[in-house]
């Protein structure tokens, strides 16, 4: 069998997660990369790296090396391809369970058999993000996902209203308005989320970053981060407008018109 991790990843993993505890160091995640291309892993370990608090401990490229890696790096989070070498990806991760490992999984595959999705959600992953994507497309899952783990481990359990909230973020439903404005991701502020929910809800169509920052007059790298995170959370969808030349450009539509994510903002 093959180096199952580079080098880099194992001097990576001493300081993040090489002591089985991925996730206790300075709220550091720490994410196996599993995908039997090398370049798309290199690709995907790029991307999470640009993320924080996530923080690549390994690569893997088969389902026997991804098993071993999780044993040896105990990462909190699987990026997980489903066309191994050697197994179909779904088949890992009952093993991992029985082997005690409770790591979360994240499907990023070409995968689009609705048998494989269906496989996937039976067997608990926390998304499924269809190759191929771009850095956006998975920054924005995987702050949706830290969000999450950060509501799971502070909620305390006093009646059904916490149980129906713990279910509703494992199932990546839409947040509610107060839920909405506590998990914004660091950095953002409610007041500007308010703003630029409210024109992409005003707006006759689509909208791309450019013409959302020109109507509020934020950023274009500000009002595309806000965009990225409704979309995230469901309350935007994306759709992809191709030019002569170049990247297509992103262009943004509310979904659910009318029932604000985000309240109470201001011009920021």
């Amino acid at each position: 069998m093959g180096r199952m991790w580079g080098e880099e990843d194992v001097s990576g993993a001493r300081g993040v997660g090489g002591t089985g505890e991925a996730g206790g160091v300075g709220g550091t995640i720490g994410v196996l990369v599993v995908d039997d291309d090398f370049r798309v892993a290199r690709v995907h370990r790029a991307y999470v790296e640009r993320v924080a608090p996530f923080r690549v401990v390994g690569v893997a490229g088969s389902g026997e090396q991804a098993l071993s890696a999780v044993d040896a790096l105990r990462p909190d989070l699987v990026l997980l391809d489903l066309y191994l070498p050697d197994v179909f990806g779904l088949d890992v991760i009952p093993r991992l369970r029985t082997a005690g490992h409770d790591c979360d999984v994240m499907v990023v595959s070409a995968a689009r058999e609705a048998d494989a999705v269906r496989g996937a959600v039976r067997h608990g992953v926390v998304d499924y993000l269809l190759k191929p994507f771009d850095f956006e497309d998975l920054r924005g899952r995987l702050e949706r996902y830290a969000a999450q783990r950060g509501m799971l481990r502070d909620t305390v359990v006093r009646g059904q209203a916490d149980v129906d909230r713990v279910l509703a973020g494992a199932a990546m439903s839409v947040p509610t308005v107060p839920s909405g404005l506590r998990r914004l991701p660091k950095g953002m502020s409610a007041e500007t989320a308010g703003l630029v929910e409210r024109t992409l809800r005003e707006a006759e169509g689509s909208l791309s970053a450019s013409e959302c920052a020109r109507l509020t007059g934020v950023s274009r790298v500000s009002a595309r981060r806000y965009l990225e995170y409704f979309h995230a959370v469901g309350a935007a969808e994306v759709s992809l407008r191709y030019g002569a030349t170049g990247r297509p450009e992103r262009r943004y539509r509310s979904v659910g018109a009318g029932r604000g994510v985000v309240s109470g903002g201001g011009r920021a």
